[in-house]
Parts: C-alpha cells; sequence; structure tokens
C-alpha cells in the first residue's frame, strides 16, 4: 500500500481545550497513522468570527497508508469521538481536524480539497506548520509554507501556548 504523508492542522476553542487537543492525537496516531511531527500548541485568535473564545492548534505530521477520501472520514469519525458537536462554519468547537496538504497531491473532490484552499491566508495554520515543515512547497502556489507565511495578509495573533499559565494545564 502507498504511504502518503499528510500534513494536518487540529484546534479547538471549546471545553477543556488542552486535553481534547491530546484526545484527538492520541485518536489520530491509534486510527489514521504514524504521527511523526507535532508542533508546539499554539494560542490563536479566532478566524471567520472573531466574537469567540480563543483557539488552541497544532500541526501534525501523518504517515498513513489510508487515501485522502477515506481519511476524511476517518478524521470526522475522531472529531465525533473526542466530543465535536455539529455547528455552524467558523463558529466555536471543541474539536476541528483539516488537511493541509497530502504531498505532492491534489485532490478535488465535492466533499474535500487538497490542499486546504484557505490554509495558506491563515496565520493559525501556516505558524504551527511552518515550525514543522518550513521548506514543505504548496503543490499549487508552489511556493514553501515559510513563503507563504511571510505573504500572508491575516492579521490573525498567533501566541505559543504556555501551559505553565494556565490553571488547569497537563
Amino acid at each position: 500500500m502507498k504511504k502518503r504523508i499528510y500534513h494536518l492542522i487540529i484546534g479547538g476553542n471549546l471545553g477543556d481545550r488542552i486535553a481534547t487537543l491530546a484526545a484527538a492525537r492520541k485518536q489520530i496516531g491509534a486510527e489514521a497513522g504514524e504521527i511523526l511531527k507535532a508542533s508546539t500548541v499554539y494560542e490563536t485568535q479566532p478566524w471567520g468570527i472573531e466574537d469567540q473564545p480563543w483557539f488552541l492548534n497544532q500541526a501534525l505530521e501523518v504517515r498513513s497508508s489510508i487515501p485522502p477520501a477515506e481519511m476524511l472520514q476517518v478524521l470526522k469519525r475522531i472529531e465525533t469521538k473526542v466530543g465535536r458537536q455539529p455547528s455552524e462554519k467558523w463558529h466555536a468547537r471543541t474539536i476541528d481536524i483539516d488537511i493541509l496538504l497530502c504531498g505532492k497531491e491534489v485532490v478535488h473532490l465535492p466533499e474535500l480539497d487538497i490542499p486546504h484552499p484557505l490554509f495558506h491566508q491563515r496565520n493559525f495554520a501556516l505558524v504551527p506548520l511552518m515550525e514543522i515543515a518550513p521548506d514543505l512547497i504548496h503543490p499549487v502556489l508552489q511556493k514553501p509554507i515559510d513563503e507563504l507565511y511571510g505573504e500572508s495578509r491575516d492579521h490573525g495573533e498567533v501566541y505559543i501556548f504556555n501551559f505553565d499559565e494556565q490553571e488547569n494545564a497537563v
């Protein structure tokens, strides 16, 4: 079976954000593939609808034999397992798992676009991805992640999450 390298962004802004990210990572490792790299956890300003709690986000590099359309279904099941409830686009949620890239593959399906069509315009995805794969080339735009970040017009704030400052930190 063909092995693929996926780059995912996981995040959420409701409930115990730290525990939810940990549960998502555990499930991804058990069901989606081997986690090769994980970025630092970042606290990020909401994108799209700003009047909501800030998110925790993390980028993951995952090696898997699961093809993209099936991977999307696996990730949606994981979201449900770790507490995601149906909500409107860009609204507050316990967990969101997005496929940003799948190697050099370009996928256009009714339910899935790879590369993620907006990630190159979102600091909350670019900063964590840049940490683990700065030289990765966007297969459509043909630019490395660090260059896309330099060109981003997104003004959303992204900070390294300081676990020591949190009351309920793990």
